[in-house]
């Protein structure tokens, strides 16, 4: 057991999908996809004299972030430049928000291995993102140095701050998804972690065990996926703890993660607030957020994934299940019409049912091509259609698979035509299975005189025999029964 216990609170930097950037008309576009440096302006390159304006949009969403996070909505707003130079910054300072946040004091509820925690959310404010560094490689790229793209540059950025009340790399992981999850249900923010729309920062110390100390932190720069997050924050709680042991100390610094070595490396050292020379925007007047505005706001609030996961449990689902499901929003988009499917449905279908179709069949299907919810080819009402020959009895499950499988490959299909088409419907028929055990039987008499005498394990035998002789198409619910009879019947 270590001596030590980590003190971690988070940063999430999520861009806001609006038309246009924080403070100029120019159009937001996908940075990885768009022709470097098209999409800029004076605004947005920096040129002296111009005059940035407030995205209202950009501010509506951040408002729908901060409730959904339950945080206070601040209604007295105002802009900061927060001063530091790095290439990519064209102005050499960032506008973003300091003592006035849009909103403060929220929290975001998860579950662990040790059970839920809550993790309070100090802050939630508006800034704008900057640029893109291209480092090139003399092997590659015939020169050194680096290029700079500034169509990212003035993109909206929510930035999402924690109080240090993580003690883990497991919460950590789970407070990301569950922020994550927000946005994408929010509609504000795509999630794509490899495009670099919602980023993690980890600010990370130890302390010993049973003290309430706390030491210099470090922060991990732009973590960009989760396992990245997972395994920065515990290298660096592992590198932290051995520096104490060995009785150096930890310098407050910026490090990044580096994906091939697994470790940390500094890149420079951490700033207080007083280093960033925050003073007011003077372009900017302050903002007053109407509170009616912000009322109307909260009503336009979708169902939320906690909310969601919670209906879920209610219909029956585990945990875990419901937390599957509700993991992206697409993939609960696609249940909820599947769940209103089965409810017009002439069968039975319970949500369970729908579930383990879906995540251990569909989803398997989807992995295997790397294809999302949205890119497979299979329908609610496909799907719904299939279980509900399952259930009612028309093809068995092997079988059930079977079609799924041959309906994603084909691009769907009607899975009761396909049943009819290539005669897969189940036999239920109890004459017909009692001709085909029979025919079993007699075609082993070494087998049923070891049953005779006192093997009865052989009756799974005889049953498997029976189902390979009816090529599966056999109802195993009344194969069994007959077999019984059958067996006992030789006994006589």
């Amino acid at each position: 057991m270590s001596k030590y216990e980590p003190v971690i609170g988070l940063e999430i930097h999520a861009e806001l999908e609006t038309e246009s950037k924080m403070f100029c008309g120019c159009k937001v576009v996908d940075s990885t996809m768009a022709e470097p440096n098209r999409h800029v302006c004076p605004v947005c390159c920096g040129m002296p004299g111009m005059l940035p304006v407030p995205n209202q949009d950009a501010i509506r969403m951040g408002i729908m972030v901060a409730q959904a996070l339950n945080c206070e909505i601040q209604p007295f707003n105002k802009f900061d430049r927060k001063n530091y130079f790095y290439p990519d910054l064209p102005k050499g300072y960032q506008i973003s928000q300091f003592d006035f946040p849009l909103a403060l004091n929220g929290y975001v509820d998860i579950e662990t291995s040790n059970g839920p925690k809550r993790i309070r959310v100090r802050r939630v404010h508006l800034e704008e993102d900057t640029g893109k560094l291209f480092h090139l490689d003399p092997k590659v790229d015939g020169a050194k140095g680096a290029l700079v793209d500034l169509n990212r540059a003035g993109v909206p950025l929510l930035e999402i701050v924690t109080e240090p009340d993580i003690a883990n790399a497991e919460e950590a992981e789970a407070y990301c998804r569950a922020v994550r999850a927000v946005v994408q249900y929010l509609g504000v923010n795509s999630g794509n972690m490899q495009k670099g729309v919602i980023r993690f920062e980890a600010n990370i110390s130890v302390r010993e065990k049973g003290t309430d100390v706390l030491n210099p932190r470090v922060e991990i720069k732009n973590l960009n996926s989760f396992r990245a997050l997972r395994n920065g924050t515990e290298y660096e709680i592992k590198r932290q703890s051995k520096v104490y042991d060995k009785g150096g100390t930890v310098d407050q610094e910026t490090r990044g993660w580096n994906e091939k070595t697994e470790k940390t490396t500094i890149q420079r050292s951490k700033e207080d607030a007083h280093d960033y020379r925050y003073f007011p925007e003077p372009d900017i007047p302050p903002l007053n957020i109407d509170m009616d505005w912000v009322a109307e706001i909260a009503k336009t609030l979708p169902e939320l994934p906690a909310a969601k996961k919670a209906r879920y449990e209610d219909l029956g689902l585990s945990s875990y299940d419901a937390g599957v499901i509700v993991a992206e929003p697409e993939s609960a988009a696609w249940f909820d019409t599947a769940l209103s499917a089965a409810d017009a449905h002439s069968a039975d279908i319970a949500p369970k049912k729908v579930v383990n179709w879906m995540t251990a069949e569909l989803f398997g299907l989807m992995n295997a091509e790397s294809l999302s919810i949205d890119e497979q080819p299979i329908t609610p009402q496909m799907l719904v259609s299939l279980i509900g020959l399952v259930e009612g009895g028309k093809i068995n499950g092997k079988t059930g698979k079977a079609v799924l499988a041959e309906m994603f490959d084909a691009g769907g299909g009607d899975p009761e035509q396909i049943v009819k088409d290539k005669g897969l419907a189940q036999v239920s028929d109890a004459s017909a299975i009692e001709d085909a055990i029979n025919a079993v039987i007699d075609a082993n008499p070494e087998q049923l005189a070891q049953y005779l005498d006192g093997k009865d394990s052989l009756s799974n035998w005889f049953f498997g025999q029976t189902m390979r002789a009816m090529k599966g198409k056999a109802n195993p619910q009344v194969v069994r029964p007959v077999l019984n009879k059958l067996l006992e019947a030789r006994k006589g």
